[in-house]
């Protein structure tokens, strides 16, 4: 198989998805920005060979390696980079390059959340009432509907980049004086924690590794307000995040792709929030092995090129993500040390974040687990108290 990965050396652990690929036998071949010297040894080792476009912003760079490895190696199977950055770049290539998977033709309902929210109320899914708003006045139009706060953010975005939350007349005006020349949709502010449905689904779209995050925080608000982020896994999914998670793999027609579904959970239930088709961000995929002893990376290459995975996947563990923001106006109130002390025997990793994911996941991070949650919500009340 030649399997096209874009970017492979970003965020770092994805380039366990090179090694794993190459182990079983795969012909990996990478294209990036990055120079091949920089790139780390492992990486180097498990690519059959990297074609450097220094602008990967300019398509024509991109459809010229693979052109290349085309004629070089003959036809690509896969072109995967398993970032939400590169949805529609990935997709632009398969489409070009006749390769399985999302193609540009399926890119509306999984880019744009106005698209979004019409697929998850065709499965009976609530969402938070609104629409893309073309003007003040359209937006005060629908602050009449909803009322005060609401939320603006990007139809088509990445992350909580360019989010707010607006309270008033004077907060909106504001915002339409000053907003970047995007396609903007505004919702009801929902008040709930966030709750997520990830995994892996297969070929013929079945989920064949299932997760549950619950997240103390959204990212627009650990963003906007500098605060740390803390979210842990359930060992027992609940009900309704099932039911409602497999409807949406089913209508967005998820096939062999990881997924990250975000939903609020309030007094009446779910709500569901959006969809992305990639991994959920940070160190996420490491947590999923932490918390079933597995390897997601390699059952991932498994179901790619053997159609099916073996790990029991049976969640024998909690796990717990504390990003914490170590900056110049952030005080804490526990030391690195002491933290290493005290909870080192549930600590299973941690280590400075990349600054470009930072303002949402934190400087620094330390991953837990436990077979019972309420360890890790204690471990979490002492390590995330600020001064």
């Amino acid at each position: 198989m030649n399997y096209v990965c874009i970017s492979p050396n970003f965020p770092p652990n994805y380039v366990n998805f090179s090694l794993r690929l190459k182990e079983r036998g795969a012909r990996v071949l990478g294209i990036g920005s990055e120079p091949y010297d920089n790139l780390s040894p492992a990486l180097r080792g498990a690519l059959t060979e990297y074609y450097r476009v220094y602008d990967m912003e300019n398509y024509e760079g991109v459809l010229q390696a693979c052109g290349f490895f085309t004629h070089k190696y003959g036809k690509i199977d896969r072109i995967e980079s398993h970032n939400e950055y590169w949805l529609s770049l990935d997709a632009r290539l398969r489409t070009d390059f006749n390769v399985f998977g999302f193609k540009n033709d399926d890119m509306g309902p999984i880019k744009h959340k106005s698209w979004m929210k019409e697929v998850f109320r065709s499965q009976g899914i609530p969402v938070a009432r609104g629409r893309v708003v073309t003007s003040l006045e359209d937006a005060r139009e629908l602050v009449e509907e909803v009322g005060w706060p609401v939320c603006a953010k990007p139809d088509s975005g990445v992350g909580a980049a360019h989010t707010y939350k607006l309270s008033s007349d004077d907060e909106l005006q504001l915002f339409f004086d000053t907003k970047p020349s995007l396609d903007y949709i505004m919702e009801e502010f929902i008040q709930g924690e966030i709750h997520t449905f990830d995994g892996l689904a297969d070929r013929e779209g079945n989920v064949v590794f299932k997760n549950c995050f619950i997240f103390g925080k959204g990212v627009m608000e650990t963003v906007n307000d500098d605060l740390d982020m803390f979210y842990y896994s359930l060992r027992e999914i609940p009900e309704d995040i099932m039911e409602y998670g497999e409807k949406s793999v089913q209508a967005f027609g998820l096939k062999e792709r990881f997924f990250h579904i975000e939903f609020f959970r309030t007094e009446s239930g779910l709500v569901a929030l959006e969809i992305n088709v990639r991994p959920p961000g940070g160190w996420s995929l490491d947590i999923f092995n932490y918390e079933n002893d597995a390897d997601i990376y390699d059952q991932y290459t498994r179901l790619v090129l053997e159609g099916e995975t073996d790990a029991p996947f049976d969640r024998p563990y909690h796990v717990a993500y504390l990003g914490l923001k170590e900056r110049e106006q952030v005080f804490r109130a526990r030391s690195r040390e002491e933290i290493l002390k005290i909870y080192g025997d549930r600590l299973i990793q941690h280590g400075p974040i990349d600054s470009i994911f930072a303002p949402a996941i934190g400087d620094y991070a330390y991953v837990l687990r436990s077979p019972e949650i309420e360890p890790l919500k204690e471990a979490a009340g002492y390590i995330l108290e600020r001064a």
